[in-house]
């Protein structure tokens, strides 16, 4: 239990880095660049994932894979976050278009959803069992 609090706390720090960048992105390519909050939300998803990938797997999971595969590593964490792209873009339309919300409160309502389906998809599929 003590190991997974641990895990726990380590993951709510990578992801915290990881949402504030990828607010920073969303806030710079909507209003400063003026890209559809959209296009703007997808680009950040992907590069606050591509962070939360290389700082994951280095300090908050022990991996299951050895380093001769890295890439099916890698390909299961792109796409397990595939589909926690396509939640927060569902989510993201749903809290903007339907029900009218700001496109940076909307993205905190789909935050929530997201992070909890990346620690659970993550821990179920990457991690090494047998570790720790």
């Amino acid at each position: 239990m003590t190991k997974l609090l641990g895990q726990v706390a380590k993951f709510g720090i990578v992801g915290v880095v990881a949402t504030v960048l990828d607010f920073l992105i969303l806030y710079i390519l909507a209003d400063l660049i003026g890209l559809h909050y959209l296009t703007a939300a997808a680009l950040a998803f992907v590069a606050a994932t591509l962070f939360n990938y290389a700082a994951s797997m280095r300090y908050v999971f022990t991996s299951r894979f050895g380093e001769a595969e890295k890439r099916q590593e890698l390909l299961l964490f792109v796409t397990l976050s595939v589909i926690g792209l396509g939640l927060n873009q569902v989510l993201m339309w749903l809290f903007v278009d339907q029900v009218a919300l700001h496109y940076l409160v909307a993205k905190i309502a789909a935050t929530v959803f997201v992070m909890a389906w990346n620690f659970i998809s993550r821990k179920i599929w990457l991690e090494d069992k047998n570790a720790g």
